[in-house]
């Protein structure tokens, strides 16, 4: 097992675009920190003979949480699971969140890497999102954090209305300027029963254009080129040394365990989650229960994870790795249907591995789509 994510399910305010599960009331953050350890005790045997490498704290935004109980949660893993030396554990973080006195709490932990959101450096993009932080505190926190978090990564979204591709590009240089060594970047996207799909439909906010999110990934990567990223995974971007840990296992296909409500997790063969309601979670964990739910993956879902994830990498889809897997038939069946991809130039083959192009990465999900094996017959 790789690695160990924990969904902490709280958030000041609900942003406009967010469907991740969280709520706004912090009434129950002891209890859910309880929990949290309590179910890690309740799984541990599952991580019997394997080391866990990375930590994650994800969510809703788990810098509401109180760094003591951050503490605790890290150390009911150290205290039970066998874990590296020196593994790499994120906090995500909101930069409202990072006052220098929370940065310097948050230091004295073992907590070695934050992931913040910033989300944009403009007001205007900021407000439109619904976010809790202005622009100023996204500076901010960036170079405060930079002083005891060497390793820190920032989150930026383009195609947002109204952001100018000169806006977009000012986006991207301010985060260099500040010597952020870890980029993650995503299009905006409208997802059902959000406030932000709401907004569209009623005229508030306009429709989020395909070709300008398109153009602005085109900047993202040239700029990121420029200044020495790698774009080691279609939204994410590091200088050499800096590639998130977490990241690359759940994109290269390691096992990790889901902690928390909603959290999802994967052993390789199964893929689990946790129910996403706060008071069914909390009061199933209090029982002795975990409220899970569990899926078998067929050989077919095996590869068509593999090809999904793999052709979003540097890593690509190795042929070798699909027969040895899944078997010859896969294997003729993939370079079947990358006959056209690879003619349009939109995917390539290096000695025996499958990758995407410059010209096919912003198109990488739906080629992937299109590699799936939807039958055996």
């Amino acid at each position: 097992m790789s690695g160990i994510y924990i969904h902490i399910p709280f958030c000041k305010q609900a942003c406009h675009y967010c469907d991740f599960h969280f709520v706004t009331s912090l009434k129950h953050k002891n209890r859910m920190t309880a929990a949290i350890k309590s179910e890690l005790l309740l799984r541990k045997d599952e991580a019997q003979n394997t080391i866990i490498e990375t930590i994650y704290f994800g969510g809703g935004t788990p810098s509401v949480l109180e760094s003591t109980a951050i503490d605790e949660i890290i150390e009911t893993i150290y205290a039970h699971y066998e874990v590296i030396v020196d593994p790499e554990i994120t906090l995500e973080a909101n930069p409202d969140d990072l006052t220098p006195q929370i940065i310097e709490d948050l230091a004295l932990t073992k907590i070695n890497r934050l992931s913040i959101g910033v989300q944009s450096f403009f007001e205007a993009d900021l407000q439109l999102m619904n976010r809790a932080h202005n622009a100023a505190e996204a500076v901010d926190c960036i170079s405060l954090s930079r002083k005891r978090f060497p390793n820190i990564s920032i989150d930026l979204i383009y195609g947002i209305p109204g952001l100018t591709d000169d806006r977009w590009r000012e986006n991207l240089s301010k985060a260099i300027e500040l010597k952020v060594p870890h980029i993650s970047s995503y299009a905006l996207t409208v997802e059902d029963d959000t406030a932000l799909k709401s907004f569209i439909e009623q005229g508030i906010i306009d429709q989020v254009d395909d070709e300008q999110a398109q153009r602005q990934f085109n900047i993202l990567l040239d700029m990121m080129q420029l200044h020495s990223y790698e774009n080691y995974e279609f939204s994410n971007f590091g200088k050499a040394g800096f590639f998130s840990k977490n990241n690359t296992a759940y994109w290269t296909g390691k096992s990790y365990m889901g902690i928390g409500p909603s959290a999802h997790g994967f052993d390789g063969k199964r893929r689990s989650w946790n129910i996403n309601n706060n008071v069914k979670y909390l009061k199933a964990i209090e029982n002795g229960d975990l409220p899970q739910e569990v899926e078998v993956l067929t050989t077919v879902d095996r590869y068509n994870e593999y090809i999904m994830t793999g052709l979003r990498t540097i890593y690509g889809v190795s042929l070798t790795h699909v027969e040895k897997e899944f078997g010859v038939q896969f294997k003729e069946y993939l370079l079947e249907q990358s006959t056209t991809y690879l003619k349009d130039h939109l995917l390539y083959l290096d000695a025996d591995i499958l990758l995407v192009t410059r010209k096919g990465k912003f198109l990488s999900d739906g080629i992937a789509s299109e590699l799936f094996m939807v039958n055996l017959g």
